[in-house]
């Protein structure tokens, strides 16, 4: 995961007027002073997911986040990731929401190189569309 981060759970359980409520994974990094939370799928990302994460991040700001903490950041985790999803919902200009894709198997080389350029040339774009 990267340096700061400790393991805070898994399916933690947030409950509201709306019902209750299950973060697959959360953790918080003590260098950036935030919670971390990521919600995994094994299909392409929906827009229903990314309103998923965005209402987590939401209440966990409300509910969990302490004076001195920074703003929650989601990731979702999706076994397809998706151009227009990025450009066109709430991901697109979202420091605090992001996508990834994420692979069952061990890639060879040549695939991780190609997929290296792919999400470059996503990035330039997002970058480019939001300018």
């Amino acid at each position: 995961m990267g340096k700061g981060f400790a393991f805070v759970g898994r399916q933690q359980h947030i409950r509201t007027d709306m019902g209750d409520f299950y973060i697959d994974l959360v953790f918080y990094n003590y260098i950036l002073k935030c919670f971390f939370l990521i919600d995994l799928k094994t299909t392409q990302i929906t827009h229903q997911d990314v309103g998923q994460m965005d209402m987590y991040i939401r209440m966990y700001d409300s509910l969990k986040r302490t004076e001195g903490d920074n703003p929650t950041i989601g990731l979702l985790l999706c076994s397809d990731t998706s151009d227009d999803m990025a450009r066109y919902s709430v991901l697109h200009g979202s420091d605090q929401i992001f996508q990834a894709k994420y692979l069952t198997y061990l890639p060879s080389k040549e695939e991780l190189a190609r997929e290296i350029e792919i999400q470059k040339e996503i990035f330039r774009q997002q970058q480019t569309n939001k300018d």
